[in-house]
């Protein structure tokens, strides 16, 4: 949808990255009908319209403007375009479709943004700032864009399917959920975030500093819990069960109306599935997907609970000598046989279709399909310092306000699955594409 010329005198490898996740946005937007395009689908997300100016209003403060000291593409459409919300306490967003410019103005503004960066790329050819010479903000950009094709896949879903366009519902798969079992991982270590001053080595702040910490043994769901397993906590009356339920996830729950997974239809005696591009009976062996409230709810309900974020990260790249593993298969780079990451489909997979993901400790499908809550609220590690070319990307959600996500879904990047990305939303936040397993300490 927006053109744009690779800057040659760039790292090819960086360029290539870049223009390969400017493709994929480009046809994510191609999913939507010009119609569609002032829609918000979610209350607490922007319209498609803002999302549409967004990448490359982000792209060009940060790299034409943070990193080369360049004047504005658009003086307003910069600002407007500049940062996306994460409401809390129910305040969402009163805008309206004719408070925003129109697609076709929205689109001139992308095309000169985005010309406007390969021209300063290519003249600078990485020269003129530290962060610049060293791929740092071509990193940052690249990653912020794969990380918004996801939020646009999930809101995608939402959208009202006549709306779309380019897809169809998935067929149901041969429903036959793996057996139930946990997985005993022995006391040991796990390694969280990435250590300062690794050449070549990206992370946001929040990845950063390193630490290791220590983990008692413990068990934990060899699978994800599937649509089957929590079917079984909706019947048995779960979502009434007061003693399941933290105070706070039951008055939200009660408050919003919550009787079942948000993407989960009930049509007389039926369920169905929410899919990207239409629904489909209920697939017993899919990972659920729900919000954290519900997750730790069902853990309750089982007498188990969710993982911390070094349980997860002990269970996925863990071992019994000691050593630790970039992947939770291993040191090997993603690829398909891997695990269901990287655009290749929009909804998730049968638990366990991927066996070559297992880790060290057969643990199953700990990198996409789904991410996977913790119980860890996102707080900053020691050491922790603000980026300076994004300085509230983390620290402004440093509120006890939200949860850990660890793995990655079918729409993640292949480079977001490192080791010590982490991901985070709020608790009563039931629309994107998160799993769980539970943990026996």
């Amino acid at each position: 949808m927006i053109r744009g010329t690779p800057a040659p005198g760039i790292r090819r490898d960086f360029m290539s990255r870049l223009t390969e996740a400017r493709v994929r946005s480009d046809a994510l937007f191609e999913r939507i009908r010009p119609e569609g395009i002032g829609e918000r689908p979610i209350a607490e997300r922007h319209r498609f319209i803002f999302y549409l100016g967004h990448l490359e209003a982000f792209d060009w403060n940060l790299l034409g403007r943070f990193g080369l000291e360049r004047g504005p593409v658009h003086r307003e459409f910069d600002r407007l375009f500049e940062r996306g919300i994460d409401p809390v306490d129910g305040d969402l967003p009163d805008d309206r479709p004719s408070d925003w410019p129109g697609r076709d103005e929205v689109l001139r503004y992308g095309h000169a943004a985005r010309d406007r960066v390969d021209a300063a790329l290519r003249e600078t050819a990485g020269r003129g700032h530290p962060l610049l010479e060293d791929g740092t903000l071509l990193h940052a950009a690249i990653e912020h864009r794969l990380m918004h094709i996801e939020t646009l896949s999930y809101m995608l879903t939402w959208l009202p399917h006549p709306l779309k366009t380019g897809g169809a519902a998935p067929e149901p798969p041969g429903d036959a959920p793996a057996t139930p079992r946990m997985v005993e991982i022995p006391e040991g270590y796990a390694t969280l975030g990435l250590p300062r001053g690794l050449a070549g080595r990206f992370g946001w702040d929040n990845e950063f500093v390193e630490q290791r910490v220590r983990v008692p043994a413990f068990a934990i769901d060899a699978d994800d819990v599937t649509n089957g397993r929590f079917l079984e906590f909706v019947r048995a009356g779960g979502y009434d069960d007061r003693s399941s339920w933290s105070d706070a996830d039951w008055e939200w729950k009660e408050r919003a109306g919550v009787r079942h997974p948000m993407f989960w239809i009930r049509r007389g005696d039926a369920w169905f599935q929410r899919a990207t591009f239409g629904d489909l009976p209920l697939p017993l062996s899919w990972p659920v997907y729900v919000s954290h409230a519900e997750a730790s709810a069902y853990a309750r309900w089982t007498g188990k609970a969710l993982p911390s974020e070094a349980q997860w990260q002990r269970a996925a790249c863990g071992a019994r000598d000691g050593r630790e593993s970039k992947y939770p298969w291993g040191d090997d780079p993603p690829d398909a046989t891997r695990g269901n990451f990287d655009f290749r489909r929009f909804d998730p997979l049968p638990v366990g279709a991927r066996p070559a993901g297992t880790s060290t400790f057969g643990v199953r499908d700990l990198a996409g399909n789904g991410w996977e809550w913790t119980r860890t609220p996102f707080e900053p590690f020691a050491g922790f310092e603000r980026s300076p070319y994004y300085p509230g990307y983390s620290a402004d959600f440093f509120d006890g306000r939200h949860f850990v996500l660890k793995g990655g879904s079918a729409v993640t990047a292949a480079c977001l699955l490192r080791r010590s990305f982490r991901n985070w939303f709020q608790p009563h936040y039931p629309h994107i594409y998160a799993a769980f397993r539970c943990v026996r300490e």
